[in-house]
């Protein structure tokens, strides 16, 4: 029997990290964690409880309501995928808003928020046989993950691919301001104090920026069945 293990995927916003993460997990029967959802759902509780006001966050009075701010993952049948629950409410199509996009990564900056959201993680994979998408899970949530990917693409590739879903889903945008929210996102998300984002020296580099998904697909699956391989008992 083959042994289950944690497979950590990593890397820039809009590099399609949560699409493969749920391709990885239902062929191989693992549990997908989105730990970007869990983020975005704090960002949402954040603007909607009035901590984020043009554009900047009250971090003082915000965490004195982390506490209360509660997470879950519960799946629908209907659409055969898990959706994330902010204290009860589903919220898995309102995290996606440009507004919450353009302050995620402030509110994922405080140490308090990723240390609460962080043991969350961690907790989800004790049994392994888990796939976890995010910025930081194979450097710091998942360390000894026995497989760690990290995703790139060039910027303007990943502008329009996040402008194209979000016309799709009828949202009006513009192309620079989708660009310009991906570039402040790297910056920030790369030079924050607790958790940068970062390649951990072990992870295997995918840039899809030229690949569909089919290709990308194929390739990391070679990838995982050579690490299960290897990882029999």
């Amino acid at each position: 029997m083959d042994k289950k293990i944690i497979i950590a995927v990593d890397g820039f916003s809009s590099t399609g990290k949560s699409t493969l993460a749920k391709e990885i997990a239902k062929a191989l029967n693992y549990i997908y964690v989105d730990t970007g959802a869990m983020y975005r759902a704090v960002t949402l509780y954040a603007i909607n409880n009035g901590f984020v006001l043009n554009g900047v966050l009250n971090e003082d009075d915000f965490l004195k309501k982390l506490p209360s701010i509660n997470l879950k993952f519960q799946y629908n049948t209907n659409l055969f995928r898990s959706e994330i629950y902010l204290n009860d409410v589903n919220v898995d199509e309102d995290i996606r808003s440009m507004e919450v996009s353009g302050a995620v990564s402030k509110v994922a900056a405080l140490p308090p928020v990723r240390e609460k959201l962080v043991e969350q993680q961690r907790s989800m994979g004790l049994d392994k046989g888990i796939v976890m998408d995010g910025r930081d899970i194979g450097t710091v949530v998942f360390p000894d993950a026995e497989l760690k990917l990290f995703m790139t693409a060039a910027p303007s590739e990943r502008a329009t691919r996040r402008y194209n879903e979000l016309k799709a889903s009828g949202k009006a945008v513009q192309y620079e301001e989708v660009l310009k929210n991906i570039e402040e996102r790297d910056y920030i998300d790369s030079n924050r104090q607790d958790s940068p984002l970062r390649k951990a020296e072990d992870a295997i580099e995918i840039d899809n920026t030229n690949l569909t998904r089919e290709q990308q697909f194929n390739k990391v699956m070679d990838i995982v069945a050579g690490v299960l391989k290897s990882e029999k008992v």
